[in-house]
């Protein structure tokens, strides 16, 4: 007998299931990842089948976009591991500065890549080494300081990045300069500085040959190479000048086994600490093999201040300014009998070291720890790359939950393997500060949310926090503080909870957008609170009264007097209960004669009933006009 449509649909359904995870194991472009839903809606799969498949392969092309963001940070990591690895074997300077130019162009997915070096007699800088490049004229340009885009990264130490340099006009061009860049099309350049502590020893350079843009992790990765390359050629530099003092053996003995000392200890360290943090170590490891080497205690923050690792020292809060000295320089400084070196990736400050115990570090120690701040800059890369994945994947759980978006249960599951489990109780925090801070609050949550084992992200315009607690209130006003001293700014949270389970989640987010709306309206800026906190407001919130009913059958006469007559009875009651029902003290306030307050409320009780201001109705009274000022009712009529 033929197969029913009913059943050819099914097939047609599975079949393209199943083709959509062969696709995506076997890591198929992500415009393949639509043929499935097409060829089964073609087999004859019903509406509901096909708008299955489209779910699932939105879902399949979120899961290729991380694993392709996992791939493209493994891929940088491994070439900084490797770069590492070939500065501790050091031998052809020549072969190490081509390794990193060849892997600044892989990693950056560019047309070329080339390093330049600082003439400091000719006071110029010139091609070293090139990658990709097909131009002769170009291998062999010199700039002037100051020249063209490499020339201004030589002359400033700060990197700069274009996205088609012919037309950019904040570069000198000159016309030797813009011949070979023609010579060999480039478009889009980045070059970024190579400093040996303050001096700038050349430029590593990342380019296209068609506009494009470069993205500040780039910038970062780029940069980080280029510390190594500086550290092979400040070695290729000691080895060099170990080799001039062999010359003359009867004055240089003891400056031969100073350096040769130096540069072995140097590399030994490195060695250690590179094999150290390609074993998987944590930061507490790094110290304590740093505090080895340089037989003192070591102390670990990052670029918050937060303490990472702390061996043999006490805590100290982080020494601003000998971490702002240090980054400025690009070298360890000393500070009250210890050391402080800027953990650093470019320009960008990553975090810094404090060496205790050795007020007397010499300069072979010196640069053995500021070897380990390159090292440790590796790590926090790394840790930084692991958390940004986490907080992505987190965050679209997040906003999954809030939008009540799948299946609760599927839901429950995805927050099982981040460590979450949804059937304890949960609440909601909803957030406000000035827009232009939302980034610095999206942070700030971030980092509370992981502290609390709970999830924070952006949905709606909102920074929102999902927590384990059973008391919102109390967690509330402690977000409020916390962020708020985080920032610098008032920070408003409105929270409300405790859900039990996925389901019950984005309706407890409801509510704290009703908290924070409430809290806003009532001038509440800068603390924490939840529904209850609230009062009658609170309770007709989060129980979803229809609150503009509530208001019209309370104050109804009076709105709609006020609006066809332009009198304002409702600001006069407003005034009245704030004086404390006292006619004289409502007379001041509204700067009218007393017998004008006295025919108002007479109006009012011809309009409320003369029984309006007993207890019982001027409760019901101070509340409408209290929710009046949050949800404002029109007039009928």
């Amino acid at each position: 007998m033929p197969r029913s449509s009913a059943s050819a649909g099914s097939d047609a359904a599975w079949t393209a299931l199943r083709a959509l995870l062969d696709l995506l194991a076997q890591g198929a472009p992500a415009e393949h990842l639509a043929r499935p839903a097409a060829e089964a809606r073609a087999g004859g799969a019903t509406d509901r089948e096909v708008t299955a498949i489209e779910d699932a392969t939105g879902t399949a092309l979120r899961i290729r976009r991380t694993l392709s963001q996992h791939r493209r940070r493994e891929d940088e990591l491994t070439a900084l591991f490797d770069t590492a690895s070939d500065l501790a074997a050091l031998h052809d300077l020549d072969a190490v500065l081509r390794a990193i130019v060849h892997r600044a162009r892989l990693l950056l997915r560019t047309d070329l890549a080339y390093l330049s070096l600082n003439d400091d007699t000719a006071g110029d800088t010139y091609m070293r080494v090139t990658d990709g490049s097909i131009s002769a004229a170009f291998q062999q340009v010199r700039l002037g300081m100051g020249e063209g885009l490499g020339g201004l990264v030589a002359q400033t130490a700060h990197p700069y990045v274009t996205g088609d340099y012919q037309d950019d006009p904040r570069f000198q061009h000159t016309r030797p300069i813009d011949s070979a860049v023609v010579d060999e099309g480039l478009r889009a350049i980045l070059g970024v500085p190579l400093r040996q502590g303050t001096k700038v020893i050349g430029v590593l350079y990342a380019a296209d040959r068609a506009p494009r843009d470069f993205s500040p992790e780039e910038v970062a990765l780029l940069s980080s190479l280029a510390d190594h390359a500086a550290i092979a050629i400040d070695s290729a530099r000691m080895i060099e000048e170990t080799r001039a003092a062999l010359v003359d053996l009867n004055t240089a003995s003891q400056t031969i086994q100073e350096h040769s000392q130096a540069l072995h200890r140097a590399e030994e360290a490195h060695d250690r600490l590179t094999e150290l943090v390609l074993r998987g170590g944590d930061f507490t490891e790094v110290a304590t093999e740093i505090g080895a080497l340089l037989h003192g205690g070591t102390l670990i923050h990052d670029a918050e201040g937060t303490e990472l690792a702390r061996v043999d020292t006490e805590a100290q809060p982080p020494p601003t300014q000998a971490i702002a000295a240090s980054r400025s320089s690009g070298r360890a400084v000393p500070l009250n009998g210890t050391w402080v070196c800027a953990v650093l990736a470019g320009p960008e400050l990553l975090g810094h070291i404090v060496l205790t115990g050795r007020a007397d570090l010499g300069e072979a120690d010196r640069r053995i720890f500021e070897r380990a701040a390159v090292v440790t800059a590796l790590l926090l890369l790394l840790r930084h790359s692991v958390t940004e994945a986490e907080d992505q994947v987190r965050g679209e759980l997040l906003g999954d939950l809030l939008s009540a978006s799948g299946n609760p249960a599927a839901l429950s599951d995805r927050a099982r393997r981040l460590h979450l489990d949804l059937n304890r109780p949960h609440s909601v925090f909803v957030t406000h500060a000035d827009p232009a801070l939302r980034q610095l609050v999206h942070q700030a949550a971030r980092r509370s949310a992981r502290a609390r084992r709970g999830l924070a992200g952006v949905h709606h315009d909102h920074v929102v926090l999902l927590l384990p607690s059973a008391a919102p209130s109390d967690c509330a006003q402690d977000l409020a503080k916390e962020l708020g001293h985080e920032i610098g700014a008032p920070v408003t949270v409105g929270a409300a909870g405790p859900a039990g389970g996925a389901a019950a989640i984005a309706r407890t987010h409801t509510d704290a957008l009703r908290c924070l709306s409430s809290l806003r309206a009532l001038g509440h800026t800068g603390v924490g609170s939840a529904l209850p906190d609230l009062g009658f407001v609170g309770m007709l919130l989060g129980q979803d009264a229809d609150l503009h009913a509530y208001v019209r059958r309370t104050l109804g006469p009076v709105l709609d007097y006020d609006a066809q007559r332009g009198s304002d009875l409702v600001h006069t009651l407003q005034v009245y209960f704030a004086s404390g029902m006292s006619p004289t003290k409502a007379r001041e306030a509204l700067h009218v004669h007393v017998n004008t307050v006295i025919q108002r409320l007479d109006r009012i009780a011809r309009l409320l009933g003369d029984d309006w201001q007993a207890p019982e109705h001027t409760l019901e009274l101070r509340l409408a006009l209290r929710l009046h000022q949050i949800v404002p009712v029109r007039p009928t009529g």
